[in-house]
């Protein structure tokens, strides 16, 4: 891997390299290891993430070596530089009509697809659910067990390319329309109320104590989080701002696939 990752950090500085057709071999060579799971994006690493930065440049170095072609699937055509993912039966992962997944991207045993997106450079784990319409951004990392509810927004990152992607870790719900972006990372086992938006900027905190605790960019494992407001002062006036509230913690007898109506009743809250 060392070999690869010398050569491609060589090619991201000298785009010339590119035209040497043994460099634009390695470039697919390791696009085929992402797509197959061998290599990933982003990694844990101890209590964090390590980002792969050099994975990243050769999934934006594969688009300057493709040719556009047309693909017919049935009654349906596509005119793109990236194959569509295949080979799911070998998998054994379940694929709805209309799901797509682009080659690059990793998809797990036993994850289900309904009819959803997931794109270039994303790692979805075992056992995960992208339910319908929702969306998986290129280089999200997706982990085991997670349930990505209809119409949710995992969003993606290419560059810059020390930007870390979304993470969403083992066994967290994302409920309905939620929006993930700009690197947030969603701790173990998290659940995530309907309509919840979270970015890098977001106001997450935490109201369980006497006093309010504030993150940002990251949600701390098994908690439970609803859209909220807070009064912001601007020079036209005062006016409302959205932020996400940290109301509880997951209970450790809450069943991983429960439902998210199931998990908010626990802490007594209508959303």
């Amino acid at each position: 891997m060392e070999q690869y990752k010398e050569q491609i950090e060589k090619i991201w500085e000298n785009r010339d390299l590119l035209k040497d057709p043994s460099n634009q071999e390695m470039i697919r060579e390791v696009i085929e290891m992402l797509d197959k799971g061998k290599i990933r994006v982003a990694e844990p690493k101890g209590d964090g993430w390590k980002v792969n930065q050099w994975v990243k440049m050769a999934v934006i170095l594969y688009f300057p070596i493709q040719k556009m072609k047309k693909t017919e699937v049935g009654p349906f055509e596509f005119y793109d530089k990236i194959d569509l993912k295949r080979g799911y039966d070998q998998i054994g992962a379940r694929v709805v009509p209309h799901a797509i997944a682009r080659y690059g991207a990793f998809v797990s045993d036993n994850v289900i697809m309904m009819p959803s997106y997931i794109n270039i450079g994303a790692h979805v784990e075992s056992g995960s659910m992208v339910d319908t319409w929702a969306t998986v951004g290129s280089c999200a990392q997706i982990g085991k067990g997670v349930h990505l509810s209809g119409g949710v927004g995992i969003g993606g990152v290419l560059e810059p390319v020390q930007a870390a992607p979304v993470i969403i870790e083992d066994h967290s719900f994302i409920g309905s329309r939620a929006i993930i972006v700009e690197g947030v990372r969603i701790g173990a086992g998290a659940v995530i109320g309907a309509n919840v938006t979270i970015t890098r900027s977001t106001r997450i905190i935490d109201v369980t104590q006497s006093e309010p605790c504030t993150y940002r960019g990251e949600v701390p494992a098994r908690s439970v989080v609803i859209p909220g407001s807070y009064t912001k002062e601007f020079p036209a006036g005062s006016y409302q701002v959205q932020c996400a509230l940290i109301v509880g913690q997951r209970k450790a007898s809450t069943d991983h696939k429960t439902c998210l109506n199931e998990a908010l009743r626990n802490f007594h809250v209508d959303v």
